[in-house]
C-alpha cells in the first residue's frame, strides 16, 4: 500500500531539504506523496520545500502552532492507506517504510509501527538525558506511543475520529496512543533504526525557556483536560510516572513553603530548604552520573510541574474539526 509521509514543520530551514530528500528516496520502494504540513513558518522552509515535488499545506488564522496541530493538517490533505509522521529534523531510513508496511500488512491487529529514533546532537542535555533512561522511545516490541513518528494504518486512525489533538503542545503521540489502545488496536516497535534526529543544539536551560514559551511544557497537562471524561482516563493517570514525580514536587513545594511561613526562625528554615534541595541535586548526580546532569533534571522538574496545571486550563478547540488551513508553494 502507498504511504501518504507527513512531515511536520515550524521554522526548519536548517533540515528540511534533506528530510523532504530522505522521505522521497524511501517511497520509491512503496509509492506515495511527501506532505510539508507547516504551522507558520517565518524562515525559508518553504520557498525551500517548493523546489521538490510534494504538497505544501500550511495553517491559517485562527489556527495556532502546536505539536498537535501539524500531523492532523498533514492527515487532512492526505490519500494514502499509509500514513508516515516525520519531524522537520529527521532522516528517514531508506529501507524503513517497506519493512513497515509488510509489518502491518501481516498484522492486522497493529494500528502503528515504527522503530529507534537515533539522536544525532546530545550535546544538550534534554536529548542526552532522552537517550539514556528507559523511555518510551527506547522500548521494543508492544508499545504505548510511537514518540518521535512512524508509520500508520489510516483506517484505524479514522476509526479514532482524528490522528493528532490540534490542542496538544506536547504528548499528542501518548494521546493518539491511549485512543488506539482503548479501541483495540496495538502499536509495535521493531529493533531497528527510523529515523536520525537532529534536534536542538540550544543550551539546556534555554530550550527549558523556549519550550515555555512555545508551551510545549504544557502539554502534559493539555492531555490531562483532554481525557477528562473519557473512559480510559485512569487508565492514562496509572501510565505516565512522571504524574506521580509532578506530584512529589507539588508536595516537595508544599513543605518548603510551610516551613518559611510558619518556622519563626526564618533563617533556619530557608536553610532547610535550601539543604533539601542540595541533598536531591547530590541525589540525582549519583543516579545520573555527572553535577551538571543531576542538577538539569531537578530544574527541569520544576518546569514541568509548574506547566502541568497553567496547561490544564488552557482553552480547547474541538480536535476532529477540519485545520484551518491553505496549500502553498508550486503545487497550491
Amino acid at each position: 500500500m502507498a504511504v501518504s509521509v507527513i512531515i511536520k514543520t515550524l521554522n526548519e530551514e536548517r533540515r528540511i531539504a534533506a528530510t523532504i530528500e530522505s522521505a522521497l528516496a524511501a517511497l520509491k520502494a512503496v509509492g506515495g506523496e511527501v506532505i510539508v504540513a507547516d504551522s507558520g513558518s517565518r524562515d525559508r522552509t518553504i520557498e525551500i520545500a517548493s523546489r521538490y515535488p510534494v504538497v505544501i499545506a500550511q495553517i491559517s488564522p485562527p489556527a495556532l502552532p502546536s505539536c498537535g496541530i501539524g500531523p492532523q493538517l498533514g492527515f487532512q490533505y492526505s490519500r494514502h492507506d499509509h500514513i508516515c509522521l516525520l519531524d522537520g529534523d529527521m532522516l528517514l531510513d531508506g529501507d524503513f517504510l517497506e519493512v513497515a508496511s509488510a509489518f502491518l500488512s501481516d498484522n492486522p491487529d497493529v494500528a502503528g509501527v515504527t522503530g529507534h529514533v537515533q539522536e544525532m546532537l546530545t550535546s544538550n542535555l534534554e536529548f542526552s538525558r532522552r537517550v539514556s533512561r528507559n523511555s518510551p522511545e527506547n522500548r521494543v516490541g508492544t508499545i504505548d506511543r510511537m514518540n518521535g513518528g512512524g508509520l500508520y494504518r489510516r483506517a484505524a486512525i479514522e476509526a479514532v475520529g482524528y490522528l493528532s489533538d490540534r490542542n496538544l503542545h506536547g504528548y499528542e503521540e501518548f494521546d493518539l496512543g491511549i485512543r488506539l489502545r482503548s479501541a483495540g488496536w496495538t502499536l509495535h516497535r521493531l529493533d531497528r533504526r527510523f529515523v536520525q534526529h537532529f534536534g536542538h543544539t540550544d543550551n539546556s536551560y534555554r530550550l527549558l525557556v523556549r519550550r515555555w514559551k512555545s508551551k510545549y511544557l504544557f502539554g502534559i497537562g493539555e492531555l490531562l483536560r483532554a481525557s477528562l471524561g473519557r473512559p480510559y482516563f485512569m487508565q492514562l493517570v496509572r501510565e505516565l510516572p512522571e504524574l506521580k514525580l509532578w506530584a512529589l514536587v507539588y508536595l516537595w513545594w508544599a513543605v518548603s513553603l510551610g516551613l518559611l511561613l510558619v518556622m519563626p526562625d526564618k533563617g533556619l528554615a530557608l536553610g532547610i530548604v535550601v539543604a533539601v534541595f542540595a541533598a536531591v541535586v547530590a541525589l540525582m548526580t549519583l543516579r545520573k552520573g555527572g553535577f551538571s546532569m543531576g542538577l538539569y533534571t531537578v530544574v527541569a522538574w520544576f518546569f514541568h510541574a509548574a506547566a502541568l496545571p497553567v496547561g490544564f486550563f488552557r482553552a480547547r478547540r474541538a480536535p476532529e474539526k477540519p485545520i484551518e488551513s491553505r496549500l502553498v508553494g508550486a503545487g497550491a
